[in-house]
């Protein structure tokens, strides 16, 4: 199991890390969706310059976390915040991302995967989880076999 949990944690940093560099350079082609979202929600409250480096610097965090198993929680929580925020463009502007009911634009597609990095993003933490608690298990039996052992030489 630990493979599959390697290339889930180096794929979900490639497109974290991809797409946020991206907006920090300022060539993301999702970059006016992100504007229009802005100006629906966040526009009265700072510069949209501003806000597209910082949310790109986001994303690359997003995306270096997801490298240390021993983040695999926060970066999960925070997986999870963030797609919050990815599909606000399916209620919040319609015209983008639906062409008629139940049927997706390119953008609404594009939204819509990220259901497959939610997914992976937690089979990585219950995964990490179940391997830790298995190798916690594992170590209180020998510790507890030991202790039976030492035990048994004193009396």
């Amino acid at each position: 199991m630990r493979y599959p949990n390697y290339f889930g944690r180096v794929s979900l940093f490639i497109i974290y890390f991809w797409f946020g560099i991206l907006k920090v350079i300022g060539i993301s082609p999702a970059e006016g969706l992100v504007q229009n979202l802005f100006s629906e929600t966040l526009g009265s409250l700072v510069d949209f310059q501003i806000f597209s480096l910082g949310f790109g610097l986001f994303e690359c965090f997003v995306g270096l976390i997801w490298l240390f198993p021993r983040l695999t929680k926060p970066a999960f929580y925070i997986l999870i915040a963030h797609m919050v925020m990815t599909f606000l463009p399916t209620l919040l502007l319609p015209e983008a991302t639906w062409q008629t009911w139940f049927t997706p634009t390119l953008v609404g597609q594009y939204i819509i995967k990220n259901f497959a990095l939610i997914s992976l993003g937690w089979f990585i933490w219950k995964a990490e989880s179940k391997e830790v608690k298995e190798t916690t298990t594992k170590k209180i039996s020998q510790h507890t076999r030991l202790e039976k052992v030492m035990v048994k030489k004193v009396s």
